[in-house]
C-alpha cells in the first residue's frame, strides 16, 4: 500500500474507506476524471490562510464576522484550536476549523466554519473533513463537538440536537441548529451553560 503524506488522508470519492494517517512524501498532480477525483487532509498551515479567507468570503460573504463561529474564534484567540483543509492536487477546495470552548465542566470544541467550495460539494469532503475532526477531539480527550448547521446533514456524521435551552451561544442561533456529537458518554446531558471561547 502506497503511504501519503502524514495528517491526512487521500481516497477516492465514493469509496468508503477508515482514515489512513500519512507520511511526508507529497502528492502528485490529480488528472483522474471528476468521477474519479481523489482528494487529501491535512492540517491547515499558515501558507493556507489567505486561501481560506478567500474560500469563506465566497461562501458567506461580508456577513460571514457576525456568524457564531466567528465569535467565539475571536474570543479564543487567533491560532487557538485546529483546522483542516482539503485539497484536490493543490488547489485548496474546503477547510474547516475546531476552536476549544468552555462549556462548565465539559471539554469540547466548536466546529465551523465547515466550507466546500460548490464545484466540489456532494463529492464527500465535508464528510471527511468532519470525521478528521472528530478523530482530532477524540485524540485530544475531549467530550463534546458543538456546532450550528442543518440537522438532515450533520445527522449522518453522529451529531443530534443539544435540548432548547442547555447552551447559550453568542450572537442569535436557531436553537433548532444547534447541534453536538458526544465523544464521552453522557457528555451532553452534562453540557450547560454559556460557551466562551478558551485561548490557546
Amino acid at each position: 500500500m502506497r503511504r501519503l503524506p502524514r495528517g491526512g488522508f487521500r481516497r477516492r470519492i465514493g469509496e468508503a474507506q477508515p482514515v489512513k494517517f500519512l507520511t511526508q512524501e507529497r502528492l502528485r498532480p490529480i488528472t483522474h476524471a471528476m468521477s474519479d477525483l481523489s482528494f487529501s487532509i491535512d492540517a491547515m498551515s499558515a501558507a493556507d490562510h489567505d486561501a481560506v479567507e478567500r474560500l469563506h468570503a465566497r461562501a458567506f460573504g461580508p456577513g460571514r464576522f457576525a456568524r457564531t463561529a466567528y465569535r467565539i474564534r475571536e474570543e479564543a484567540g487567533e491560532g487557538a484550536g485546529l483546522s483542516f483543509v482539503a485539497r484536490v492536487g493543490s488547489l485548496l477546495v474546503a477547510a474547516v476549523q475546531l476552536t476549544p470552548i468552555s462549556l462548565g465542566e465539559t471539554r469540547a470544541f466548536m466546529l465551523g466554519p465547515l466550507t466546500v467550495d460548490p464545484p466540489f460539494e456532494g463529492r464527500g469532503i465535508g464528510r471527511a473533513l468532519l470525521q478528521r475532526c472528530e478523530d482530532a477531539a477524540r485524540a485530544l480527550k475531549s467530550d463534546l463537538i458543538l456546532l450550528v448547521g442543518d440537522e438532515p446533514y450533520y445527522r449522518r456524521a453522529g451529531y443530534v440536537r443539544v435540548p432548547m435551552g442547555r447552551v447559550t451561544l453568542p450572537g442569535p442561533v436557531d436553537p433548532m441548529r444547534l447541534l453536538a456529537l458526544e465523544l464521552t458518554p453522557g457528555a451532553l446531558a452534562k453540557a450547560q451553560g454559556t460557551v466562551r471561547g478558551v485561548r490557546g
